[in-house]
């Protein structure tokens, strides 16, 4: 232990009273007496780093394929073509909230942090790339008849999204699925502007009202196909088409025997939340069979989980489903369509495996190969004419186009960071323990001389422990507790037993933006967006501005526990604030983010990929939801609170700038402000080291009596 090495040198007198001469030991020297050569220099020299280097670390070469890389700046860069992308064409991240954030005076857009930034070309890369994967799956495997996916509106119900995708998928059918009487108005009202080929696929529970509006849409010439999940709804669907004299197209939701296990299987199975069980699906294929309607079923669904993890389990669950496909055929239904629900999954740490939920082990091409090739060998078994294949693959089609930038904005280690300002003072404090509490400061600084570190951690411990208690029965001081713990915490971190993990204080809303993690444990990569040319060194996690210890993020991927960072202000050209993005974050958390301590939503924009400088065009700008918003939000009325503040202000004489100072507040967002100023300020209070500690020390003066210089050089050996 280096820290100890001076104390290690020295010879102590009866009572350990140390003559120091105010010289500092020299760099290298460790108990024991190992020297420090020219040739141990050279191979503890550290490698130069680079950017590939942040690659590996962060493995964005793992979950970034193809979307994501880092460019020779040390930036995280969008490719919106995916591998088709020319270097001129990359989007660099920190470019684009340099332009959202500066203020319009200065050619900005003045949006606040945090940041959701939509890239559209991903989206649209993502929806070709599916279909393509399927239709070369359908070609090589010489199936007879089509692929026609659906997005499911649930993943993300933000309008320019769901309208995008329509539009990208218009020439593939593309269509949508909805699982509400608001999803879907939202799906007839887009699809409205589609693919007449388009599916509308309409899921979930059901009342006459939402049947009725399905069969509104059916007569709006929308291909409309209502998928029964219970078999309940069947007498609803009769009755209701036949009061507005509509037939309906029918689909069943089969129960499937095959599930996987984790927590996305849990709604797959025979014991699942949805669809009807074998007898079930006989039940109503005779109903429809007695009431002439058997011609209207012409579609099974049926969905394994989300984040299937392999090929082989999708396969034999498709397998499954195909042979009641054709059962139903063979039973006289007029089925065209089978649809394999969702499942298709991303890989969110990059591992390529199907170990976990975090993970799946195939690719696109390979996801639909396996599904094509299940319903070709049931369907030829059978000789059944091979049905048209429809997906409902939300996850896999957003979460890659959406990534949510926020700043750190301060850094703690969450150990005692007081020893500098107590120096002049510590070995005073600590003189004044009681005896039981004094015999194991002296135990401590005992072993400390003799480099029995491991001795020297039991007496920290014994130490701080019978100074806690002597506290809570008030017979120790708060500078006394404060003092041991400067001296525990010291001696923890230089004989290698202190946390080393620091805390960086973000402008975030876990909940608000990442939901799926504090609710399901759901890992996004989150690193950082800039500064990767050079060394991450500081292990951190992260903490959010909530008033609630589950606001925090300790658990990354790859199975770590903190995620290395560049510390604050310390990074060689940092102008302004410390930059971190989270990707593959598209589906669910915008829809299921809530309002806690009435922290809304990011900014948006949206960015295209443009021929100029940036190589990017911000083609909508939408701010973060202000105070007023989301105080209306939970029914409350920022008129006239407003009103209501002015006017208690005026009773106690406030002026113009106090008023103003109330409309600000309602107008801005509820994330904090934090000026470049205030950032260094804040960066540069957290820093540890001997300087800060040698300037107190000196400052100290020569006031103290021996003993008091004495424990005061143990406390600075340590600390060197």
């Amino acid at each position: 232990m280096p820290a100890l090495a001076c104390v290690d040198a020295a010879v102590p007198p009866p009572g350990y009273s140390v003559a120091w001469d105010g010289a500092l030991p020299a760099p290298g020297t460790f108990p024991g007496g190992t020297p420090t050569t020219a040739g141990a220099a050279a191979s503890d020299r550290p490698v130069p780093w680079s950017t590939d280097l942040s690659a590996a670390l962060y493995r964005i070469d793992g979950w970034g394929v193809p979307y994501f890389c880092i460019n020779s700046a040390g930036d995280v860069a969008v490719r919106p073509y995916g591998t088709a992308t020319l270097p001129h064409q990359e989007i660099d991240l920190m470019k684009v909230v340099r332009k959202a954030s500066d203020p319009k005076f200065s050619g900005g857009l003045g949006l606040r942090l945090p940041l959701l930034v939509r890239f559209p070309d991903v989206l649209k890369h993502r929806l070709e790339s599916l279909h393509s994967a399927f239709e070369f799956a359908i070609h090589s495997n010489g199936y007879g008849s089509r692929y026609q996916g659906v997005y499911p509106v649930k993943c993300n119900q933000d309008r320019y999204i769901v309208e995008d995708i329509v539009e990208f998928g218009s020439p593939f059918g593309f269509g949508l699925e909805a699982g509400s009487k608001a999803e879907l108005l939202l799906a007839m009202n887009c699809l409205s502007k589609g693919s007449p080929e388009a599916f509308l696929i309409c899921n979930g529970y059901k009342d006459e009202e939402y049947i009725a509006l399905a069969l509104i849409a059916r007569s709006m010439d929308l291909n409309t196909v209502i998928v029964l999940e219970q078999e309940e709804e069947l007498d609803m669907v009769v009755e209701t088409s036949q009061r507005l004299g509509v037939r309906p197209v029918i689909g069943l939701r089969a129960k499937l025997r095959t599930k996987h296990s984790g927590h996305f299987g849990s709604t797959s199975g025979e014991k699942g939340k949805f669809g009807l069980t074998t007898a079930q699906i006989l039940s109503v294929a005779h109903k429809l069979q007695r009431l002439a309607m058997l011609d209207c079923l012409q579609l099974l669904h049926f969905h394994i989980g989300s984040q299937i993890p392999s090929t082989a389990l999708l396969s034999d669950g498709v397998g499954e489903a195909a042979q009641i496909y054709c059962e139903l055929a063979r039973l006289g239904a007029s089925m065209r369509v089978i649809d394999i629900g969702g499942g298709l999954g991303i890989d969110y740490d990059g591992s390529h495996s199907g170990g976990s939920d975090m993970s799946v082990s195939y690719s696109l091409d390979e996801y639909a190969g396996a599904v094509v090739r299940a319903v070709k060998f049931a369907c030829d078994r059978k000789q059944v004419r091979h049905p048209v294949i429809c997906s409902e693959s939300g996850r896999a089609l957003v979460s890659h186009h959406s990534v949510l930038i926020f700043e750190a904005i301060s850094s703690s280690t969450g150990k005692s960071e007081t020893l500098s300002s107590m120096a002049p003072n510590l070995a005073y404090f600590l003189d004044e323990l009681a005896d039981d509490a004094r015999s194991e400061y002296h135990n401590l600084r005992s072993a400390a001389f003799r480099c029995e570190y491991e001795t020297c951690a039991l007496y920290a411990d014994q130490l701080k422990r019978r100074c806690v208690d002597q506290f809570k029965e008030g017979i120790l001081g708060l500078e006394h507790l404060a003092a041991v713990d400067a001296l525990c915490d010291l001696v923890a971190k230089e004989i290698g037993a202190g946390d080393p993990v620091k805390t960086y204080h973000v402008n975030l809303s876990l909940f608000t933006s990442m939901p799926d993690f504090w609710a399901i444990g759901q890992l996004f990569p989150i690193i950082p967006i800039h500064h990767l040319d050079q060394r991450p060194d500081v292990k951190g996690i992260l903490s959010d501005l909530t008033c609630d210890s589950d606001g925090k993020v300790d658990r990354f991927i790859g199975g770590q526990s903190s995620l290395l960072l560049h510390e604050l202000g310390g990074v060689a050209g940092a102008g302004g604030g410390y930059y971190l993005g989270m990707f593959l974050g598209g589906a669910y958390q915008e829809a299921l983010g809530g309002l806690h301590n009435l922290f809304g939503g990011p900014s948006v924009v949206r960015v295209s990929h443009a021929n100029g400088p940036h190589s990017f065009a911000v083609t909508l700008a939408v701010p973060g939801p202000s105070c007023a918003d989301v105080l209306r939000a939970m029914q409350h009325e920022p008129e006239m609170m407003f009103d209501a503040l002015k006017h208690r202000a005026e009773e106690c004489a406030g002026d113009a700038l106090m008023f103003d100072a109330l409309a600000h507040a309602f107008h801005s967002m509820p994330y904090l402000v934090y000026s470049t100023a205030a950032q260094a300020a804040s960066s540069g209070s957290d820093c540890e080291g001997t300087d800060a500690m040698t300037s107190d020390s000196e400052a100290g003066g020569g006031n103290r009596d021996e003993e008091e210089d004495e424990d005061w050089e143990f406390m600075r050996c340590l600390s060197v």
